[in-house]
Parts: C-alpha cells; sequence; structure tokens
C-alpha cells in the first residue's frame, strides 16, 4: 500500500509550478488582511499641508519636537531631520518613532 501524500507538485516541462497542500495546512499561511486607519485630522496635515506621516502624527497627538527627540534618544535637531516629507528613514528608525508616538509602524506609511 502506498503511503499517504501530503503534498503534491504539479510541474510543467519538468519546472515545479504549483503545490497542493491540505487545506487545513494552506490556512496557517493565509495572514488576515491588516487594516490600517489614519485620523482625518493626520491625512490632511500629511496632504492638503504637505508635512511628513511623522510629523502629522507628532502634531496629530500634541508631543513637541523635543519630547520626541528625547523619546527616541536623540537630539531635536536630529529628530528634525526625521520629519521632513523625504525622509528615508530605515525600518528600525521607523518603528521606533512608531513606539514613541504610540502608533502602529504601518501607520507610518502611506
Amino acid at each position: 500500500m502506498k503511503e499517504h501524500i501530503e503534498h503534491q507538485i504539479i510541474k510543467k516541462d519538468g519546472t515545479p509550478l504549483f503545490v497542493i497542500v491540505p487545506y487545513d495546512e494552506y490556512l496557517q499561511f493565509q495572514k488576515p488582511e491588516k487594516k490600517v486607519y489614519f485620523p482625518h485630522e493626520v491625512v490632511e496635515k500629511s496632504v492638503v499641508e504637505e508635512k511628513g506621516l511623522v510629523r502629522a502624527w507628532r502634531e496629530y497627538k500634541g508631543i513637541l519636537q523635543e519630547e520626541m527627540a528625547k523619546r527616541l534618544g536623540i537630539t531635536q535637531a536630529a529628530y528634525s531631520q526625521m520629519e521632513k516629507p523625504k525622509a528615508r528613514l530605515r525600518k528600525t528608525t521607523r518603528a521606533r518613532i512608531a513606539a514613541a508616538l504610540g502608533v502602529d509602524v504601518e501607520q507610518l506609511y502611506m
């Protein structure tokens, strides 16, 4: 008797194209889509007033640049550079800023 096969590979000209897996296993790989919300004021500051999302969130939360710099352990001047609309922040920096603002890191991307 043949052993039960969990996965089936479908090939075309010897090249794997698809893998058939049990439905339960497939469901484990599905991530529910996380919805990201932005308050109207943040969107307005970012889009209409052309401010960077970091600055828009900071102003929305009523936090001064000096306070944000203190939370991040950097100078106010360094922090102000991070607020520019075209600032290219590293993923880790963006995560630190999100934590300091008390928002999800996804909310710092638009």
